[in-house]
């Protein structure tokens, strides 16, 4: 009887650290993402301003030591905000295309230019992604084309 309560027992521990061993990794994995190479930026225009987080990536990286930048956005089509920025980054390690969410923050490679998108876009050659932003642009979309100061987060 003895042997039986043990593995009972037993069994119940087994299960009740299974139940609670994904929670354990996910809170590590939290901690891995706000990870101190994150490169935390805001983009300033007229009284708003909005933060993005960098991805830690070459082209990333790249982006955050051109900073701080005074751009103009533009609308284009309906999907998202364009500049040209001063030079060329580095895409080393990037995918040859990807496909923009509503929020994130790309380099258009073939023409050197930033693009945030603000709805979902197709998948796209020479699309790379810097990162994105923390919370809604609705207020960038409204702001229409605008001058915008990009510069790191304090």
């Amino acid at each position: 009887m003895f042997r039986f309560l043990a593995r009972c027992f037993r069994s119940v521990l087994l299960g009740l650290f299974a139940l609670t061993l994904p929670a354990w990794a996910d809170a590590s994995d939290t901690t891995l993402q706000k990870d101190p190479h994150m490169t935390k930026i805001q983009f300033t225009f007229g009284s708003e301003v909005l933060t993005a987080t960098l991805d830690d990536t070459a082209a990333g990286r790249d982006f955050a030591a051109m900073l701080p930048l005074d751009l103009m956005l533009s609308d284009y089509h309906g999907i998202e905000k364009v500049s040209d920025l001063p030079r060329k980054l580095d895409t080393s390690g990037a995918p040859d295309a990807y496909k923009p969410e509503t929020g994130d923050i790309t380099l258009y490679a073939p023409w050197g230019n930033l693009a945030i998108f603000y709805k979902p876009f197709q998948k796209s050659r020479g699309l790379v992604r810097l990162g994105a932003f923390d919370g809604s642009l609705s207020a960038l979309v409204a702001a229409g084309d605008t001058s915008v100061r990009i510069e790191l987060a304090e």
